[in-house]
């Protein structure tokens, strides 16, 4: 996506970014001028190609960081504990993102009858996406430290041990 289908949708939008590139959220003028700004052709690239690659990532996306943050909870016998549910913030992120896709799909589809009810729903699933996967690094971040940290500790009892 990074590679390809963004940049290629980007040649049609003037530098603007792209919906689901924006972290903090647009409002209706942005979303207009936007969708005005990509013409036929430029919706036509981000509904048929940018889109459809963006249905996969967030499946990967959710389900890879929930087991990757679970292995090392695991790790930290934590599982068992309420920080489990930390597991479901990629999974949250993903249905965001997913729902975020469905909106941005209608609006190119409705463009350029586009409600506000739409453009809000689609800019909340947005910022959800993105405040659910920054604090899920966040806490992979912590998490990753706290295993180094258990590691560098039960190396030095080892080396102690000998």
């Amino acid at each position: 996506m990074l590679i390809v289908t963004i940049p290629r949708t980007m040649t049609f939008s003037n530098g603007m970014k792209l919906l689901d590139m924006m972290p903090m959220g647009y409002n209706a003028e942005y979303v207009i001028s936007l969708l005005d700004t990509l013409g036929n052709k430029g919706r036509e690239v981000y509904l048929y190609c940018q889109i459809p690659v963006d249905m996969i990532y967030p499946f990967l996306f959710g389900i890879s960081y929930c087991l990757l943050i679970a292995y090392f909870f695991k790790k930290l016998d934590k599982l068992n504990s309420n920080i489990f549910y930390l597991c479901l913030l990629p999974l949250i992120g993903g249905i965001a993102d997913y729902l975020e896709n469905f909106g941005i799909i209608s609006m190119l589809n409705n463009f350029p009858q586009l409600s506000q009810i739409e453009i809000n729903f689609t800019n909340i699933f947005s910022m959800i996406k993105s405040i659910s996967t920054t604090v899920y690094f966040i806490v992979l971040i912590i998490t990753l430290m706290a295993f180094g940290i258990k590691t560098l500790n039960k190396n030095k009892t080892s080396a102690s041990n000998v």
